[in-house]
């Protein structure tokens, strides 16, 4: 479903019960969205943290780290940032072509932000996402997602990547594992044929935006790919016309999809997550706690550092197993619907040995495998029993989002 509110953008994906599923909202107050490429210019380089500033657009900042160097010489040779600083590579006043990471969005307390958390991130290493692959220019070989854990459906999935033709360097995602090669092979070409456009732009001494990143509809259909879609609800005609655009390219399928809804306040905001009847638990996100229906709960703190999680029995009265492992999915689901990234550590109630804390940790890999676009990795239980992971958020939490919208 497909929402505004005060000029932001909200789409909203449901389960066929009607229970949220995934989440993205676009901030008017937005200045650098995630996923953007720029013509930009190398402004100056840190060698204390070994990484350069870099002039976007004559507006923003971003950093560029060593790791994230990547380019291509004119004999073909692909140049890989970290093993030489990175002030052998680059040097101010060089003209290199950059991609956002991370989005921007300028907050009240910016001077007092550590320049790592201050700057959107970004990479030279540029990447397209489609529907089934994301092309990376700058690599020649083609692989299969990391998310794809299962070693037989991996090897099938190579073997697939193998036989298309005139496909290069592009990354075979989860959703594609039942498709025609057809149907990749020809997202393949308009990658590519983006790509090719796009270095067009690559010129001239005037740092520029190239091309905005993904908006929240087309991350929303992107990230949902996986999974059977069975309607794409939306009641302005804009809305209806930028669902189109990104269907008549990559899922053709979704067209017939698209369900323009007639409601009497279309015009209100939030009318037709009011109507479907989300906007509740779209509320209970802003909430420092998730209720489990066994009675349970879950309490989410955001510290500077960290994202503290505590689970409590409450009134369930199974054991602890049982709860840790539902609540290990739905703190998961918590941390994509908020978009909570960074490090994360979680209290679960106490359990009796490692092969329990394997139980848990397989409930939280096999969610976020399924479920989440973001890179996850869960590092395990710590000495003192909390269980450690780290999630890598392509835009800001969902409070900060919100506020933006409040106050652009």
């Amino acid at each position: 479903m497909i929402e505004e509110m005060g000029g932001s953008i909200w789409v909203a994906a449901l389960e066929q019960s009607g229970r949220l599923a995934g989440l993205e909202v676009d901030p008017s107050g937005e200045q650098v969205r995630w996923g953007s490429i720029y013509w930009a210019k190398v402004a100056r380089i840190d060698k204390a943290m070994d990484a350069a500033f870099i002039a976007l657009d004559g507006q923003n900042i971003g950093l560029l780290h060593n790791a994230d160097v990547r380019f291509r010489r004119k004999n073909g040779n692909i140049v890989k940032g970290g093993e030489k600083a990175i002030g052998k590579l680059l040097t101010p006043g060089q003209m290199i072509a950059v991609q956002a990471k991370t989005a921007y969005m300028p907050g009240p307390d910016d001077e007092n932000v550590p320049a790592e958390d201050k700057y959107p991130r970004l990479s030279m290493n540029i990447a397209l996402p489609g529907r089934y692959l994301i092309h990376l220019p700058l690599e020649d070989e083609n692989r299969v997602s990391q998310r794809v854990r299962d070693k037989k459906l991996r090897k099938q999935m190579t073997a697939m990547m193998d036989g298309m033709e005139g496909v290069k360097g592009c990354i075979l995602r989860s959703a594609a594992t039942d498709m025609q090669t057809e149907v990749l092979e020809r997202e393949a070409r308009i990658l590519a044929g983006m790509w090719a456009e796009i270095q067009t732009h690559f010129e001239g001494e005037d740092q520029s935006l190239i091309m905005l990143g993904p908006d929240a509809i087309q991350r929303a259909l992107s990230d949902q790919a996986g999974h059977q879609v069975t309607r794409i609800q939306v009641t302005t005609m804009d809305h209806i016309v930028l669902a189109q655009e990104w269907c008549d390219v990559f899922a053709p399928d979704l067209m017939t999809r698209i369900e323009p809804v007639e409601l009497k306040n279309a015009k209100d905001e939030f009318a037709l997550f009011d109507h479907r009847d989300i906007i509740p638990q779209i509320e209970g996100l802003f909430l420092p706690y998730a209720v489990m229906p066994g009675g349970a709960t879950i309490i989410i703190q955001e510290t500077a550092a960290l994202t503290a999680v505590d689970v409590n029995r409450g009134g369930d009265e199974r054991s602890h197993l049982e709860i840790n492992i539902d609540c290990a999915v739905e703190i998961a689901r918590q941390l994509v619907l908020r978009n909570l990234g960074g490090a994360v550590l979680i209290d679960f109630l106490k359990l009796s040995g490692k092969a329990e804390q394997q139980k848990v940790i397989d409930a939280l890999e096999a969610w976020f495998l399924a479920n989440d676009p973001c890179t996850v990795q869960v590092h395990g239980f710590t000495g003192l029993g909390l269980l450690e992971l780290a999630r890598q958020r392509r835009t800001a939490p969902l409070l900060e989002r919100y506020e933006s919208t409040l106050d652009p």
